[in-house]
């Protein structure tokens, strides 16, 4: 098999690294591709029989790639004979686009990791019909030419893009195509080009030009391991990780600034943005004429998140965490702990049968079984996980019974003063087959990773109609408390070039396209050169509107809602 074919196959797992091609690899295993894929980063395919089965006892959790599903709720169909351009006025857009300032995101790249893009849409073609796509990297066919850089795949250029454009047959020159049409709608709300006549539409920045990355689906080992639902759609960390790594290639080779627009989200992570992902958004973010903008999800009232405390000078503190759970054939959960104290627990069934309490003081790996139910627990136990320090207790339930399953977690705090709190997840929506959920849940720090990395932008998402927050939107703050998000952007029947659509997914679009309006003017027009996310996020900051008699930072709201208008108010001491 060529490289290109084992890491398309199932045949090989993806182990991410946080360092270069690992010394003495090539002693341990003999079929094997690496990746590089930045400064000590990169992945590697094995051949999964030289290997021991994916688990956190055999790798890492940090090097076992996570999942992330999509951040619309709703959406598509035929676009409506009427564009409402109130979320355009409602955060300063459309005004910014109008004299003096015209910034339409000319000389900016828009980047996208998504379900792919409709390229033949008029809203990516400029007026003589045209592509203003730059690129389109598709992770799931690979016979055709590879980016530089990149082992699969097949990326398609301008100019090839023009020449399907220019056929009978365009999906003969270019096939790859958004079938879900998730992608097309985020990239339709952010770099729409404007349309007239009939059909009205106007995307927030209309000149920038767009780089695209059909994600492929995780591979089946690993959608087992996380006991996703069939028709799930998730997308691997480790293909994520590369994909950044194609959209920064264009800007670097072209000289342009760049933002990048996420779509996609998860529940798995300490929800402090640890992972390696998180690292290397980080990276991104922190260079020069770079963005890089999250959405928060739509976890915030899906009860599937649970924080517990101990009690200060109590030796030991005992919660009983109770979940709700429906028809599924698995699922995973998540307990993360916080130091110096340490925790223990016991699994109680819905027909009463309790486990013994294991406190994991060999470290060891658990699994249990019961006489009258058919459910298998397995739990893994790390006391202290590499990219966070703390504390992780892995839940894999298999074939769980219906009812209600009770996990009676103790916190041991021994003489410490730490209040000693920790945080339990259960999966997205979309990652559940039932309705599953904790019968006491915390509304807040349900922001889907990776909007908890510091220096991205961060979004959560309110209905213009009323101004009102949405309560499907996910909430800050991070597991520890860290200020996330920063802004608030409509999210709610915001018009796309597939219809209305609601969720983080929209409104994560619509703020990617302001700030490539930012960026023009920034970077492209000379007046901040340098600027990166660290300082473009607190100019937006600056200029957010914030409602009399409210508290901000705000858990819902960050620092209040973006409105580009009013940040140039404040540059220019209006």
């Amino acid at each position: 098999m060529t490289d290109r074919e084992k890491i398309a196959s199932d045949d090989y797992i993806d182990i991410l690294s946080d360092y270069n091609q690992p010394e003495g690899l090539d002693t341990v295993v003999e079929d094997y591709v690496f990746q590089p894929i930045d400064t000590n980063l990169g992945i590697t395919y094995i051949n999964r029989t030289e290997v021991e089965p994916l688990s956190i006892r055999n790798f890492t959790y940090r090097s076992i790639p996570k999942v992330y599903g999509l951040m619309q709720m709703n959406g598509g169909g035929t676009f409506a004979t009427s564009f409402d351009p109130t979320p355009l006025l409602n955060t300063g857009i459309l005004q910014a686009q109008g004299e003096p300032l015209n910034l339409t995101g000319r000389g900016v790249v828009l980047g996208f990791l998504d379900t792919g893009i409709r390229y033949d849409n008029a809203v990516f073609r400029n007026s003589d019909g045209s592509t203003r796509i730059l690129g389109i990297w598709d992770q799931n066919i690979n016979d055709g030419p590879l980016p530089e850089g990149l082992l699969y795949g097949t990326e398609y250029t301008r100019e090839v893009i023009d020449a399907a454009l220019q056929s009978e047959n365009p999906r003969e020159i270019v096939p790859s195509y958004d079938e879900d049409g998730h992608g097309t709608a985020l990239a339709s709300v952010a770099a729409g080009s404007a349309l007239s006549g009939g059909l009205r539409f106007l995307g927030a920045a209309p000149d920038a030009e767009i780089a695209v990355v059909k994600l492929r689906q995780a591979k089946p080992h690993l959608r087992e391991f996380y006991m996703l639902p069939e028709d799930a759609v998730a997308y691997s960390e480790s293909d994520i990780i590369a994909a950044i790594r194609y959209l920064e290639n264009y800007a670097i080779s072209l000289v342009r600034p760049l933002v990048i627009c996420i779509g996609i989200g998860s529940n798995m992570g300490d929800h402090e943005g640890h992972s390696i992902l998180a690292g290397y958004l980080n990276t991104i973010a922190t260079r020069r004429s770079r963005a890089v903008v999250l959405g928060g999800g739509n976890e915030g009232n899906s009860a599937h998140h649970y924080v517990g405390y101990a009690t200060e000078g109590l030796v030991e503190t005992t919660d009983n965490v109770e979940i709700r759970v429906g028809e599924e054939k698995g699922f995973i959960a998540e307990l993360w702990g916080n130091i110096p104290a340490s925790h223990a627990i016991s699994i109680r069934s819905p027909g009463g049968e309790v486990t013994d309490r294991v406190d994991f003081r060999a470290r060891e790996t658990r699994e249990f079984s019961f006489v009258y139910e058919k459910t298998k627990i397995r739990v893994e136990h790390v006391l202290v996980e590499q990219g966070s320090g703390e504390e992780l207790i892995f839940f894999r339930f298999v074939d769980p019974t219906p009812g209600v399953w009770t996990i009676q977690v103790t916190v041991m705090n021994g003489n410490s003063r730490s209040e000693g709190s920790f945080h339990m997840w259960l999966p997205i929506t979309a990652f559940l087959q039932a309705e599953t959920y904790f019968l006491r849940p915390s509304p807040y720090t349900t922001l889907t990773e990776p909007a908890n990395v510091r220096e991205v932008i961060s979004t959560t998402y309110y209905q213009d109609a009323g101004n009102r927050f949405a309560g499907e939107s996910g909430r800050g703050f991070t597991g520890k408390g860290s200020i996330k998000p920063e802004l608030c952007t409509p999210g709610v029947d915001i018009d796309t070039v597939l219809g209305k659509s609601t969720g983080s997914g929209v409104a994560t679009a619509l703020l990617s396209g302001l700030c490539a309006q930012f960026m023009q003017w920034a970077v492209v027009e000379g007046n901040r050169k340098w600027v990166e996310s660290r300082e473009l996020k607190n100019y937006l900051i600056r200029g957010a509107v914030r409602a009399p008699g409210m508290t901000y930072p705000s858990r819902e709201w960050g620092y209040g809602q973006v409105n580009i208008s009013e940040t140039f108010d404040v540059i220019a001491g209006v």
